[in-house]
């Protein structure tokens, strides 16, 4: 790994952070927006999941367009979406109007994640590759935790449409970054061996400090498509579906957490700028989770530590919605929350790797990952809706947080696959 190398990831890891901060932009900002327009939580729910929907359709549809056209080409492009939407979302007076600002940033998002991630894994080299890929997965954790102290500090002297500027501005200044420091893929250009391929990669390589070369090998046969149907053959079915069961469920759970946490803070009489602090710190716990059952795997069965993520997230989420009078205890509370509800999540991408064969293993995590970005946005719909009907925040935390019961009996039920490849 050349120095450059680690500039194309550490660049990744800032886009992975800059998504962070983009998806929970409008948790920050919803104390304020609900203030404003005197809309209820319903309402409020409604807006909290456009940007989910915007990130499965992008995750979806821009993933095939990074395979077609590049992933430099299509991170500029998902960064130039969202620097649109969140600037539209600072000018949005009602609720329609934002929500549509939101499901447009979400598909710039949806779209960053799937080239990112292909992005980081080819500019890494096969020792490093792993580890790369954990960094930039950890940088969205990171993008929350700065974005909400810098947030934190907009809305103690602006109003709530500062926290869009702001991401407004940061991901316009991705844009140049992007372009100077991540060339395209040296396996893509292989892969696709457009005009200039060759004069592109000894460039690539040139920066890299390696060789270059004279002339293009020849090319790998192209693999067959894995029809969807596959997943449900008799050897994979029960996996594709509790997997599948299993994410959908927590995810919903995790970002009810995530999105929830200010305006409940709010209505517990703190102030916005306390409210992202708390979210802060639910963040830290969330990166701190992901590193913990990180190193827990060396020692622990991965299957066992994610179960245990989802009864302790269930148990947890139980207890944030008790709500509590002092705001370092809430904190607290909030971090721990955190801690479970990310390193269940994390624990099922590991799953999901380790259970499905080679053959299989990039469509069933595209099917399994899309659907529950999908039926995530339920989440912060139903909460709402629970609200608006009367329940209180204990009754709508226990009915959210089942969400991880039943990805725990999911996985339970799941019939152990072997490996294959």
């Amino acid at each position: 790994m050349s120095r450059f190398q680690w500039g194309i990831v550490a660049t990744m890891v800032g886009l992975n952070a800059l998504d962070g901060f983009d998806v929970l932009s409008i948790s920050f900002a919803s104390p304020g927006i609900a203030a404003a327009w005197g809309i209820d939580r319903a309402a409020l729910g409604f807006v909290l999941s456009m940007e989910l929907v915007g990130m499965a359709i992008g995750s979806l549809i821009l993933g095939g367009v990074a395979d077609r056209i590049g992933r430099r080409a299509t991170i500029l492009g998902c960064l130039a979406i969202m620097a649109c939407g969140m600037f539209g979302a600072s000018t949005a007076r009602d609720v329609f109007t934002l929500s549509g600002w939101r499901v447009l940033t979400g598909v710039g998002i949806g779209g960053m994640l799937a080239a990112t991630n292909a992005a980081v894994a080819e500019a890494a080299n096969a020792r490093r590759r792993a580890l790369c890929v954990v960094l930039m997965a950890s940088g969205y954790p990171v993008g929350s935790i700065i974005g909400g102290s810098i947030s934190a500090v907009l809305l103690t002297r602006y109003d709530w449409s500062a926290v869009f500027v702001f991401g407004s501005i940061v991901t316009l200044c991705f844009i140049p970054l992007v372009w100077w420091r991540a060339p395209e893929s040296i396996a893509f250009l292989m892969h696709r061996r457009p005009a200039n391929a060759l004069a592109r990669i000894d460039a690539a390589l040139t920066r890299m400090g390696h060789p270059t070369i004279d002339a293009l090998p020849d090319p790998e046969p192209k693999a067959a498509s894995v029809p969807l149907a596959e997943l449900f053959a008799p050897a994979l079915s029960r996996a594709t579906i509790m997997l599948t069961l299993a994410y959908l469920t927590h995810i919903m759970t995790f970002y009810f957490i995530l999105k929830w946490i200010p305006k409940i803070v709010v209505d517990m009489g703190f102030p916005p700028a306390d409210a992202a602090g708390v979210l802060v710190w639910a963040s830290v716990g969330g990166a701190t989770g992901s590193l913990v059952l990180g190193l827990l795997t060396a020692r622990v069965r991965l299957f066992t530590l994610t179960v245990g993520a989802m009864i302790l997230s269930t148990l947890l989420v139980i207890v944030f919605g008790q709500g509590q009078s002092d705001l370092a205890n809430l904190s607290a509370i909030a971090a721990a929350t955190g801690f479970v509800t990310n390193a269940g999540v994390v624990g099922l991408y590991a799953l999901i790797a380790q259970t499905f064969p080679t053959s299989v293993r990039a469509t069933a995590t595209g099917f399994i990952i899309g659907v529950g970005r999908g039926g995530s946005a339920l989440a912060p719909t139903l909460a709402g809706i629970l609200f608006a009907a009367g329940y209180g925040l204990s009754g709508v935390a226990f009915l959210m947080a089942l969400g991880s019961t039943i990805a725990a009996f999911a996985l339970l039920a799941m019939r152990r696959q072997s490996v294959a490849g």
